[in-house]
């Protein structure tokens, strides 16, 4: 039986709570087929739902593109009384027992710096508190992530950030760690005697670089100037980085707490040294939408992510 929350004045037709639990889902995954397959119902019952409300509201909710689909500017005012009105319906349905209420899913955007170290910790324990609760890592650049948290596709988001960097506007941030850009090596590499590594000998060496877009993409250029190691690859995200400097393609430079702790380091696989005469400071944010009520599992999350935060500040100041 359809749930009701009000009938609109202007044609006296009910208003229906998953008219809004599509429209979520819509915004999350991008896409009307992406939506309706998570859904589990037909693409055009998905769409002809979504354009009922539209009608009904009298605005557009969806910007609906060859490429897929966003929330609007109009869908965008109203995002925070939907947010409300669904996770008033989530406590009304966890209070009554229903076990579907407990199932959700939160969509956490990462550059990959310290995934490993940081944010898979944090999911390990909130999973434990949250059973039934999926969280989905989405690695992107953080241009995408900041895009995705502005329009709802993503419900947190983990970028670098260097001193002076602007912050976005529309969207609030909480400092999670602070660290120092390092050059990851290879364990065994002749650069491990040494205490910290030059400008000089770093660009004698294969170099792997993130791709454009990535922070450290820009803290590279900014360190080697015109001047560019001769041989250079480059890749998506702190993670792969890692993988290509164990195997031993090339060293790279990425934040200190992308690097102590992980496995890889752990293992002995890879190491890291300071760059000599670099003072930089690079800051792993934690961000989010500008929203009065934000939902309960978020929430947690974010507790989560800047308890293990703490925690891992704790390790990097016994060795540095």
């Amino acid at each position: 039986m359809p749930r009701r929350i009000r009938t609109t004045p202007e044609t006296g037709t009910p208003l229906r709570i998953e008219q809004l639990e599509y429209i979520a889902a819509v915004t999350q995954h991008g896409s009307l087929r992406r939506a309706s397959d998570k859904l589990h119902i037909s693409q055009p019952a998905l769409s002809e739902a979504v354009s009922k409300l539209e009608r009904e509201l009298g605005v557009t909710l969806l910007d609906r593109r060859r490429s897929g689909a966003r929330i609007s500017r109009q869908g965008r005012d109203l995002q925070q009384h939907m947010v409300e009105v669904l996770e008033a319906v989530h406590r009304l349905r966890t209070a009554a027992g229903d076990q579907s209420a407990t199932t959700r899913l939160i969509r956490v955007g990462t550059v990959n710096a310290a995934t490993s170290t940081l944010l898979v910790p944090a999911v390990r324990d909130f999973q434990e508190a949250h059973v039934g609760t999926t969280v989905e890592v989405v690695t992107a650049q953080q241009a995408e992530i900041q895009q995705g948290l502005v329009e709802g596709s993503m419900d947190l988001g983990l970028v670098n950030e260097l001193a002076g960097d602007d912050p976005p506007v529309d969207l609030l941030g909480t400092d999670l760690l602070h660290g120092r850009p390092v050059v990851v090596l290879p364990a065994g590499h002749p650069l491990t005697a040494k205490d910290e590594v030059t400008i000089d000998e770093l660009r004698a060496e294969k170099f792997v670089a993130m791709r454009a877009g990535y922070l450290m993409h820009r803290f590279a250029h900014r360190l080697f100037g015109s001047d560019m190691p001769a041989t250079c690859h480059s890749t998506d995200g702190a993670e792969m980085g890692k993988v290509m400097v164990a195997e031993g393609l090339g060293v790279t430079v990425l934040p200190d707490y992308s690097v102590v702790g992980d496995p890889m380091e752990r293992a002995g696989l890879i190491t890291c040294r300071p760059i000599a005469g670099d003072r930089t400071v690079v800051t792993l944010v934690l961000r989010h939408r500008r929203l009065d009520h934000v939902p309960s599992q978020v929430r947690d999350l974010m507790t989560g992510l800047t308890a293990q935060a703490a925690r891992q500040r704790e390790g990097l100041t016994g060795t540095r």
